[in-house]
């Protein structure tokens, strides 16, 4: 079984051929898909893809880039939006000082709002953080200390401290397809210290091909490679690491149906 966690199939990129994109994931064994909302007024194309396809998954958010155009994003409507039978996530929400294409404050707080909605849904915090390592664990140890919190730090890239830090509330870690890249020696490093009951697989598509696609656009079915990747980087065999991927995730979103075991198809 493959998974991947964080794919962006409502992306641009994926506009002339979206259909026969997923086919090929399903084609090469991806069972299950989550697929992003980084803006609220994109929210109804990312749901009307999971409509259309009972494999694929939503969540509900805003990225921290579009902070500065959500200021007015409440709690209350993320938690309207999230009641939704497909939605599994809320985010992916966060920091980003990389491109500071929103002010820190207003990232801030709108990420307050979706720890908010995330808490009340009991629905799994999709994070994205770049460069903001002290800020966030500190935001992240204050929103878990007021009442459970489902915390996944997507796409991870950022370092040991803020990893240990919030492995202390539970976090579970997703890592793309940088594991495969030749420079990322820093994401393997904390790749194979996190706990393996903390970690799920991702591509970010159409971001972040993996080796071999370097350079090319990135499909879900891509997640294999970086799977591969992983079961390697921690001396796992094929079948204990997709076992053991599809446990972790299910166990983090179990809002979603696991399929039979011999199915291939949804």
């Amino acid at each position: 079984m493959y998974i991947d966690s964080h794919v962006n199939l409502h992306h641009q990129a994926f506009a002339n051929d979206r259909e026969a994109v997923i086919a090929r994931a399903r084609d090469a064994g991806v069972q299950r898909m989550i697929t992003i909302c980084d803006k609220i007024e994109n929210f109804a194309d990312v749901l009307s893809i999971t409509e259309a396809h009972g494999d694929i998954y939503a969540s509900i958010g805003a990225h921290p880039h579009y902070a500065k155009d959500h200021l007015d994003l409440t709690a209350t409507r993320l938690i309207e939006l999230g009641h939704h039978d497909k939605v599994v996530g809320v985010g992916e929400t966060g920091l980003d000082q990389h491109y500071k294409f929103s002010p820190l404050e207003d990232q801030i707080a709108v990420f307050r709002a979706h720890a908010e909605a995330a808490r009340t849904l009991g629905k799994t915090l999709i994070i994205h953080t770049r460069e903001a390592d002290d800020v966030m664990a500190q935001l992240l140890e204050e929103e878990a200390g007021k009442g459970a919190l489902s915390i996944l730090m997507h796409c991870y890239t950022s370092g040991p401290a803020l990893a240990r830090r919030v492995l202390q509330i539970g976090a579970h870690f997703s890592f793309s397809g940088i594991i495969t890249f030749k420079n990322a020696d820093d994401v393997r490093a904390i790749a194979q210290e996190v706990p393996l009951d903390r970690i799920i697989v991702e591509t970010d598509c159409p971001y972040l091909a993996p080796v071999p696609y370097r350079g090319q656009r990135c499909e879900p079915a891509h997640v294999i490679e970086v799977q591969r990747a992983f079961a390697k980087l921690r001396g796992l065999g094929e079948g204990e690491c997709s076992a053991l991927l599809a446990d972790n995730f299910f166990r983090l979103f179990p809002m979603i149906a696991r399929p039979q075991v011999s199915s291939r198809r949804a």
